[in-house]
């Protein structure tokens, strides 16, 4: 039983490190953009939703409403004024580029809201609410809540990618650029939709991240570390094995914390660099088409 409930917490824990992850294999299935402030991206939502709350005086949950449509907004800005000038064969730009965005995030948001841990407070008690299933089971009603949103967002992105125009000209675009825009696709406009979209997912990860767990400005990094380590994992680029990605780290360092609290990060390394050395393609390669 003892082993069991390990293992769901696990999965529960994957849920939130699934979210981490697919907006990083949207970027690089669809643009091949390895986006290193990714995980600073993931704690600027968080904050800009710990503003939205305490502005607004909402639920957090409605926030998501609010802080969706400015991450999305502003990450097509963002996309098309600066990253799609690094866009290249040479992976270096890009690299440099957000890499220098990460520690710009990292300073402001120290500067703005000090180095002070944050959480968002759920009046409801949300986050200590759980389900008894027995004596020895009982699932958290906030964890079950961001697994459950993580495979809604999954199911969603499927849609649209093989369901939609939209979908059919991110394919289109990520298989062969010259083509896409010889068939009268813009390629900076699509990149732009296709920043919206994952930075979109971004700003669902850091909010559901704010009422989880507590945050400060320098997390971002290990952020992203859980993030790439999910994708490399599930496959790059493939949706369905970022989710599995998720879901395996977690529960490798729910086992880790079970072992030794010590082990709970190493134990989650430890299985990303075995699954590399036996699949480095990951368990599920595939791109987006």
């Amino acid at each position: 039983m003892e082993w069991i409930h390990l293992l769901i917490q696990g999965v529960l824990l994957g849920g939130l490190y699934t979210l981490f992850a697919t907006g990083l294999s949207l970027m690089f299935g669809i643009m091949r953009l390895v986006n290193i402030a990714h995980g600073d991206f993931i704690i600027l939502a968080a904050y800009v939703g710990l503003v939205v709350i305490d502005v607004l005086g909402i639920d957090p949950f409605l926030a998501l409403l609010v802080v969706v449509p400015l991450m999305g907004g502003g990450g097509y800005i963002l996309q098309r004024v600066l990253l799609n000038r690094t866009l290249g064969s040479d992976i270096l730009p890009p690299l440099l580029v957000t890499f220098g965005l990460s520690i710009i995030i990292q300073n402001v948001l120290l500067e703005v809201f000090s180095g002070d841990s944050q959480r968002v407070n759920l009046d409801n008690g949300l986050d200590i609410a759980s389900i008894q299933i027995s004596e020895y089971i009982s699932i958290g009603v906030l964890p079950l809540i961001i697994l459950i949103l993580s495979i809604l967002v999954i199911v969603v992105l499927q849609f649209v990618f093989y369901k939609t125009e939209l979908g059919r000209a991110f394919r289109a675009t990520s298989d062969d650029q010259d083509i896409a825009r010889l068939m009268g696709i813009s390629n900076k406009h699509i990149f732009g939709l296709a920043m919206a979209v994952a930075m979109a997912v971004v700003a669902v990860a850091g909010v559901l991240l704010s009422m989880r767990t507590n945050f400060d400005p320098s997390v971002g990094p290990s952020r992203l570390l859980y993030g790439f380590e999910a994708v490399i994992i599930g496959g790059l680029g493939s949706l369905w094995g970022t989710l599995a990605g998720g879901l395996i780290l977690g529960v490798a360092q729910a086992v880790g914390a079970h072992i030794d609290p010590g082990w709970q990060i190493l134990m989650g390394h430890i299985v990303f660099l075995v699954i590399l050395v036996i699949r480095p393609r990951g368990l599920f390669p595939r791109s987006i088409d």
